[in-house]
């Protein structure tokens, strides 16, 4: 039997505490069950199309990344056996497999923490105005999709609704102390750089990133997905040209067709068309094949 698509889950016996743009999030007294449903979101609005297999492959890529983390970077993942849930009936045990995760509870800190190998994106937009992305300056004479010298970490404001917005180092430390600030920042980019060398090695360039960490009592964790197509730019290695944007292996080919539709993201977006969506599915399994074979 073919997993389901999911677009919403409610569980009979566990209360729901928060249903975010693609996660869902059920209280678990000390412990929390976290779902990757198959929405799919652009330019702050969920689409209303779902992308099948999305949910299942963004948790299968996090604990790709979670089973081979430094130990030097705790994570908020328990397990994802869902036999440790025993408030489950059959039905729900079957539309959550592979989508799930039991993760300990952790206070998010009010940060996203973009780090940066490659300019693209919004960064490549701040570059051709300042030269630099917020506070970061880089070099001179750079062309779209370059590689940088040395990655860089431009984090940005956690929206609630509406554009997360870049942010200097010092308005961080301003939120979360100057400390706490500076060790996100090394964590964010001893991971990043980590990770690229794997991905590059698999033929993905890990162009970009966003990583969530938060508070266990004093200790701090990375939590949420980790290196998905949902929080990174994957290009194909083989296939990379700096000078032009370079094809991918995430949503940013559901954002291009969009943007080519003339919708004019101020009303409700348009259907996507199923070929769109079968491409999108596809380009999602590709990127947890090449990385996780």
């Amino acid at each position: 039997m073919p997993a389901p698509t999911v677009g919403q889950t409610n569980l009979s016996r566990l209360e729901k505490i928060r249903s975010g743009k693609v996660r869902e999030l059920y209280d678990m007294g000390d412990r929390l069950l976290m779902v990757a449903t198959d929405r799919i979101s652009a330019f702050d609005w969920v689409l209303p199309d779902l992308i099948p297999d999305k949910g299942r492959v963004l948790t299968a890529l996090t604990n790709f990344w979670f089973d081979r983390l430094p130990k030097s970077i705790p994570h908020h993942r328990i397990t994802c056996d869902l036999d440790t849930v025993k408030d489950l009936t059959p039905d729900e045990r079957r539309t959550l497999a592979g989508r799930s995760m039991v993760v300990r509870k952790a206070k998010p800190l009010p940060v996203e923490c973009v780090v940066r190998g490659y300019i693209s994106g919004s960064g490549w937009s701040s570059y051709q105005k300042t030269g630099r992305i917020e506070d970061v300056p880089l070099p001179k004479g750079l062309r779209e999709s370059d590689k940088l010298p040395e990655p860089v970490f431009t984090p940005s404001t956690k929206a609630e609704q509406g554009h997360d917005e870049p942010i200097g180092f010092d308005t961080v430390a301003g939120l979360i102390g100057k400390p706490l600030a500076e060790e996100v920042r090394r964590r964010s980019l001893e991971v990043y750089r980590w990770a690229a060398d794997l991905g590059a090695k698999r033929g993905i360039l890990i162009a970009d990133t966003k990583f969530e960490w938060g508070m266990a009592l004093d200790e701090l964790l990375l939590i949420d997905e980790v290196l998905t197509p949902d929080s990174s730019r994957f290009w194909d290695a083989k296939a990379y040209a700096p000078g032009g944007a370079q094809a991918s292996f995430d949503k940013q080919f559901v954002r291009d067709y969009l943007l080519g539709t003339g919708w004019d993201r101020a009303s409700p977006p348009p259907a996507l068309p199923r070929e769109i969506v079968e491409k999108t599915a596809s380009r999602y399994r590709e990127a947890l094949g090449r990385l996780a074979g």
